[in-house]
């Protein structure tokens, strides 16, 4: 056994070396992915701002031609009114997609697994027995 122990040297250098490169390797891959999510959120966000803008402008048209007709006030009542249900029937339509309500219990029967897949959420309902009939002379008094 004294032989092989300079070659025990020799091994943990050898893994020591070989984790290095991984962990270059990984850090490279991640900041290589991190770069490019960071360009795709900064031109969501971009767009984003322009939609916001745009959105603005447009209430601030029809803002101005309700103005035409109307009072001010009036006008400006109108198209915020607009503006709320442009933004109920848009939360309505995200709330749609299902991605919301997967998880819901909504008068169905509950998942059979929750989304972690890590097995049943909760205990399962006791069965009742079917009610037995009642006999109309018996006493009524619940204990």
């Amino acid at each position: 056994m004294d032989r092989f122990d300079h070659l025990e040297h020799l091994d943990k250098h050898l893994v020591e070396e070989l984790a290095q490169v991984a962990r270059e390797t990984v850090r490279d891959e991640l900041r290589e992915q991190s770069r490019k999510r960071r360009r795709t959120a900064m031109l969501y966000a971009a767009s984003g701002a322009a939609a916001l803008y745009a959105g603005g402008a447009v209430a601030l048209a029809v803002g101005l031609a309700l103005a035409i007709g109307l009072p001010g006030w009036a006008a400006a009542l109108i198209t915020a009114a607009l503006l709320g249900v442009v933004a109920y029937v848009l939360r309505g339509a995200a709330h749609s997609d299902g991605h919301h309500t997967a998880h819901r219990m909504l008068g169905g029967t509950p998942p059979a697994t929750p989304p972690s897949g890590l097995g049943m959420p909760y205990p399962p309902m006791p069965q009742t027995p079917p009610e037995a009939p009642v006999d109309p002379d018996a006493p009524h008094h619940r204990a």
